[in-house]
């Protein structure tokens, strides 16, 4: 029946009391954590930069195979078969050569689908490397779909490591997305130093420390390598005594003994093993310092360093050494990344975007209320009033979520105004139906609120599904769209049921005795 219980009134004014807070915080100052919520602007609104970066994955393919390299002769001197001539070459491949007798057996080693040492994909009823040989010789390749494996996993790790950087730089909101199976979208609303965030994406951030060596020129086990400031050229050991995978935290800080600004650093439990037994030993020596191939610095030790800890010392500003910290906190890129699209967009076309979107708005929610008004009066106002409650409704649960706006984001709410009014015809017109045939106005009245029950629901079901696709196989602004469509859909049945059939209720209920309400 259309007669609502005082506990129904009480808890629907209690939960539009509730909603309506949230949705007016976005225009006050809270200081609790847990009420200071507002609704973040996208990146249409507020302005910012937008970033496509492509990952270059030749460098992980070469260290792949040269992994695998080693692992093939460890493998096959376990199984007592020789090999010759291991090498990577520049097609990409491992090349190796082994005796005549051993041949079948090696082929069939690489070709087990049980084995290890050439995995085999069941997913992809495909193996790790494409196996070919020519009497003693064999070719090692990456299969199709083991390079589709790596590249994705290298993906995978660029996008953790760039959301990482991108986090602590106290960006809201960053979109950061796949593209393909080497491009990462990169949106971050609001940005007001596009260029730092640029420096961090496009550095690989490798650190290691290496003895610089006493002779002048390179050698098999050394290579010449430059200063980041081009002040000094020094010849530096390949072998690596720690690197950056060791590191568990990095912190710009001031030296108070030269007022410097450094950045100290801490080793897990075996980083600092290995580097207090290298500096224990290499006491005189330099000690390079080697970031993306460049040497940061490369002091002497003065004194074994079993702590665990140091710091980096070469003319940083606070900002440099703050940015230095950050990318060795957030661990190296697996494969440089290239910024190969870039867009800005100012603050000033995200205000005329919002000024375009809330005259959309509100023109159409004024062509929306004075339909009501003139199509059915007095209900006509009960259904506006829902209306207004309804946009609270719906910017209340997007301001408790922290949730993204975006020009389709305001689409979705416009459109969510329209289906709040279609509802409510849908309703007033069977009601009209029902007061034909009944001359009791409460039971005509509740008559048509159930009767177009099923009607309302398949409409908002439907749209409600159309909304869940857009969500699972669209990206970013479509995201945001599907988001306030969806919340909308609910929003809409509450305002229907609840807010204009309470009212409607207690009008009716009220004039039950007038021949025509409606």
């Amino acid at each position: 029946m259309l007669k609502f219980s005082k506990i129904n009134i009480l808890t629907t004014a209690l939960l539009s009391i509730l909603v309506i807070f949230f949705t007016l915080s976005n225009f006050t100052t809270f200081d609790d954590e847990y009420l200071n919520k507002k609704i973040n602007l996208g990146l249409d609104l507020q302005g910012g930069s937008y970033l496509l970066l492509k990952i270059d994955n030749d460098p992980v393919v070469i260290k792949e195979l040269q992994n695998k390299a080693i692992s093939i002769k460890a493998f096959f001197k376990d199984k007592k078969i020789n090999i010759f001539n291991i090498k990577v070459t520049d097609e990409k491949k491992i090349t190796f050569s082994i005796n005549q007798k051993d041949r079948e057996k090696v082929n069939e080693l690489l070709n087990d689908k049980d084995g290890t040492i050439n995995p085999y994909f069941d997913q992809f009823k495909s193996f790790q490397f494409d196996v070919t040989n020519e009497d003693e010789n064999f070719n090692m390749l990456f299969s199709k779909y083991g390079l589709i494996k790596l590249k994705t996993s290298s993906l995978d790790q660029a996008i953790e490591i760039v959301r990482r950087r991108v986090d602590e730089i106290g960006t809201n909101e960053p979109n950061i997305l796949k593209r393909g199976n080497d491009r990462i979208l990169v949106e971050l609303p609001g940005l007001d130093d596009p260029m730092r965030i640029k420096n961090l994406l496009g550095k690989t951030a490798n650190l290691s420390f290496r003895f610089v060596t006493k002779t002048t020129e390179e050698t098999f086990g050394s290579e010449e390598l430059e200063f980041e400031d081009g002040s000094e050229i020094v010849n530096v050991s390949k072998r690596i005594i720690v690197s950056g995978e060791n590191l568990v935290d990095a912190q710009p800080r001031m030296d108070n003994q030269t007022n410097e600004t450094v950045v100290t650093f801490d080793f897990d439990r075996l980083g600092a093993k290995r580097f207090g037994r290298a500096t224990t030993k290499g006491v005189g020596k330099r000690l390079a310092i080697v970031l993306d191939g460049k040497v940061i610095s490369a002091p002497v030790i003065q004194e074994a360093i079993v702590a665990g800890s140091g710091q980096i010392s070469g003319d940083f500003t606070f900002q440099s050494a703050t940015d230095l910290a950050l990318l060795l906190r957030s661990g190296a890129l697996p494969a440089p990344l290239e910024i190969i699209e870039e867009r800005t967009v100012g603050p000033g076309l995200g205000q005329d975007s919002i000024k375009s979107g809330l005259l959309a708005l509100v023109i159409g929610f004024v062509l929306v209320i004075s339909f009501m008004i003139v199509k059915y009066r007095i209900f006509g106002i009960i259904a506006n009033t829902a209306l207004i409650l309804n946009l609270f409704f719906l910017m209340g649960i997007l301001t408790l979520f922290e949730a993204t706006l975006t020009l389709p984001g305001i689409a979705g709410i416009i459109l969510t105004v329209g289906m709040a009014v279609d509802a409510n015809v849908l309703i007033f017109e069977r009601i009209k139906e029902e007061v034909r045939n009944e001359k009791n106005q409460i039971i005509a009245f509740d008559s048509g609120y159930i009767k177009s029950r099923n009607a309302v629901l398949d409409a908002n079901i439907t749209t409600l599904i159309a909304a869940i696709i857009l969500f699972f196989l669209g990206s970013g602004p479509i995201k945001g769209f599907a988001v306030t469509l969806g919340i909308g859909i609910f929003t809409t049945l509450f305002s229907v049921y609840f807010i204009a059939r309470l009212f409607t209720s207690l009008y009716v209920i009220k004039n039950k005795n007038k021949e025509q309400l409606i």
